[in-house]
């Protein structure tokens, strides 16, 4: 059917390499496979494609692959080290295939699984360099850090501990999947709830961080102004094209690469602006994944229908539920460790609210009354006074 299908668009003279292309990933062959089945069906009349079972990447190697960063070359090495496959296929078939499979939507979770760390460790929360250093705790929490280079978390509160929470795990996951396939995704939650730490922290776990790139966008932003953005995140600076017609083309080429491009705060971005976005990913050739994230930016995308429905995942960071909030709370910082839960619960019904950047700025202001004390004891008339700097009197 597929040879059949190609020899029409040839005979039409519409055949292009990109449908050869398709066709080879798809059904798990090289490009030359397609274009001899090709001949072969001009010159015998049978549109036929050979029937062949082909190579198929197993869980158990498709974890070995995770386990080394997503590097084909060191998972053939490990495969011809531990003759796990026999025989292992050549470097050409198994990067093809494990790029057949990625592009059809199997996730790639690399193995850097966190170390066990203690409960506190020497370094401030400002060094939140984001390598994953972590503990699991109830419910399976992970207690981690960013890689600098992806990390852009304001932080106040020295010793303590960003918590990597079952929302968390769900961003990853959702991040995983949009760079597989790129897609568009959508990351969306009140202020405060967490969406930057759990983005940088997906983004951190992808095969290749290298390839992100961040989208920094003013206050409705008009189409040039837009355009000029994504050209600096996508490296062409100076060499876009003054017409808008060659400068979108350039763009296009651009996002050809396998990329995740990151657009913070797009709920400021008004309708011609997110119209253009949803022209270049509308492209067939375009393969880089898009992040838009910010509170509220959920209902700028609804605003243009065109765009909203070629959103793959709809993410919602939700608040702290009130049940989660002490352990989270003492997975955060070691000060909220001999807080009971009753005067947690109260802090949260009247500050916290489940908001985990209102949480994080309480602890600030207790960790700085605290400091110094050999063993300060956080009681009900500090965290009245603490509270009291956030909402004035209480």
């Amino acid at each position: 059917m597929v040879v059949r299908r190609l020899l029409e668009r040839q005979q039409a003279g519409e055949l292009a390499t990109r449908h050869v292309r398709a066709v080879a990933e798809t059904v798990g062959v090289s490009e030359r496979t397609v274009w001899r089945w090709l001949e072969q069906a001009k010159a015998t009349g049978r549109a036929e494609a050979p029937v062949r079972q082909g190579y198929a990447v197993s869980d158990e190697v498709w974890a070995l692959l995770g386990e080394a960063g997503g590097n084909v070359s060191e998972l053939r090495r490990r495969l011809v080290a531990t003759g796990g496959e026999v025989p292992v296929p050549s470097m050409s078939t198994l990067s093809r295939v494990i790029r057949r499979d990625r592009r059809a939507g199997r996730a790639l979770l690399t193995g850097r699984e966190p170390d066990v760390a203690g409960s506190r460790r020497p370094d401030a929360l400002s060094e939140l360099g984001l390598n994953v250093v972590a503990e699991k705790g109830v419910g399976g929490q992970v207690f981690l850090r960013e890689q600098k280079h992806l990390a852009q978390v304001p932080v106040l509160v020295p010793d303590a501990q960003v918590v990597h929470t079952p929302a968390v795990r769900s961003v990853l996951r959702t991040v995983a999947h949009a760079a597989a396939v790129g897609a568009v995704v959508c990351l969306y939650g009140d202020a405060g709830q967490g969406k930057t730490v759990a983005l940088q922290y997906a983004l951190s776990q992808l095969p290749h961080p290298a390839r992100v790139r961040r989208v920094h966008v003013g206050v409705h932003p008009t189409v040039p102004e837009l355009r000029r953005v994504l050209a600096d995140a996508l490296e062409l600076g100076r060499r876009l094209p003054r017409g808008a017609g060659e400068a979108d083309l350039m763009l296009v080429n651009a996002l050809r690469q396998p990329r995740v491009l990151v657009l913070d705060e797009a709920q400021r971005l008004p309708g011609p602006a997110l119209e253009f976005l949803r022209g270049l990913w509308d492209h067939p050739d375009t393969d880089t994944a898009l992040v838009l994230a910010g509170a509220g930016s959920e209902r700028a995308l609804r605003r243009v229908p065109a765009l909203a429905s070629r959103v793959l995942t709809w993410e919602l960071v939700p608040r702290l539920g009130p049940r989660e909030v002490a352990t989270v709370m003492a997975a955060f910082h070691p000060l909220w460790e001999d807080v009971s839960e009753d005067d947690v619960a109260w802090v949260d019904e009247h500050v916290g609210h489940g908001n985990f950047r209102t949480w994080a700025k309480l602890t600030s202001h207790l960790t700085a009354e605290t400091y110094g004390r050999s063993r300060a004891v956080v009681d009900r008339r500090m965290l009245e006074r603490a509270c009291a700097r956030l909402m004035g009197p209480l």
